[in-house]
């Protein structure tokens, strides 16, 4: 079982950057695929970015395609994201995930969730 925190949320005026942080507890987090989901008020969640547990491969969701970037550092049990350029769509509730296995893309394989975090971007 693995425990995740993020941080890294906030206010930023558009066209500007944030880098969220996700926190894992355990000693397997290098086994683990990670995603980076979100969810804006009166919307569904949706899959943002995702990334293997060896970082060989990554995902975007199309509306973040070239301006996020997911990563991880296995050594110190963290995933992160950058997001740059970013527009008022992107304002949501950013949640960490983590799977122990299966299809990276899929929502369905992530079964360890943080808590998340606020992002809020003004136009």
């Amino acid at each position: 079982q693995v425990q995740l925190v993020e941080s890294g949320g906030g206010l930023v005026q558009a066209g500007g950057s944030l880098r969220l942080s996700c926190a894992a507890s355990g000693r397997t987090f290098s086994s683990y695929n990670m995603a980076w989901f979100r969810q804006a008020p009166g919307k569904e969640q949706n899959l943002v970015a995702a990334i293997t547990w060896s970082g060989g491969a990554t995902y975007y969701g199309d509306s973040v395609k070239g301006r996020f970037t997911i990563s991880r550092d296995n050594a110190k049990n963290t995933v992160y994201l950058q997001m740059n350029n970013l527009e008022p769509e992107d304002t949501a509730v950013y949640y960490c995930a983590a799977s122990e296995g299966g299809d990276f893309r899929s929502r369905s394989q992530y079964d360890f969730w943080g808590q998340g975090t606020q992002v809020t971007v003004s136009s």
